[in-house]
Formats: C-alpha cells, structure tokens, sequence
C-alpha cells in the first residue's frame, strides 16, 4: 500500500490517510537557526511572540512544544530570512534567504 506524505500547514510530516506526524523543528535546528540569524532566545521569544522559558526549555530538551507553538517559532525564523530544506537522505537542512520576508 502507498501512501503520499507532505509538510502540513504547521510543518508537520503529514501521511494520507494516516494521522502520523512528526516534528521538522527539533531542539537543534531551533538552535541553528537562531545561530544563523545572530539571535538569542530572547530575539526568537519576541520575534515568535512565545516566552523565552519556552525556548531555553525545549532547546534544552526539557520538554516537546505544542505544534502551534512550532508554527510561530518556524514563522519567525522564516521572516527573518531562515529556509527550511528537506533533503533526502539527510532531513532538514537550514539555510538563509538572500531576501528576508
């Protein structure tokens, strides 16, 4: 049986016909993609409007973040120039827009 899989409007691994979902954004690309953009927790917790426990937390692997949550953290990282790559065989892969949103 085949299945088609796609990124959902959260930037979830959606499978028709199947309700599996798993996370783009893990605790180290969240790290790498404030890296990318010089920020601190801070900068992602105001630019993504979530507080910076949230961040410091998840990054630290303390706890999952809610798929909102994901959302407004790869929202922020995209307008402020961050691409999301999925390459096969690899997984996500950030990389920087020459022209920010």
């Amino acid at each position: 049986m085949t299945y088609m899989a796609y990124i959902n409007q959260y930037g979830w691994f959606d499978i028709m016909g199947q309700g599996a979902k798993e996370t783009i954004l893990t605790p180290a690309l969240c790290r790498a993609a404030r890296g990318l953009l010089g920020w601190t927790q801070l900068d992602l917790a105001e630019q993504a409007a979530v507080s910076r426990s949230t961040i410091r937390d998840y990054e630290g692997k303390h706890h999952d973040i809610h798929r909102a949550t994901e959302a407004q953290l790869r929202l922020a990282f995209e307008r402020g120039g961050v691409v999301f790559v999925e390459v096969q065989g690899t997984g996500t892969c950030l990389g920087l827009s020459s022209t920010p949103k």
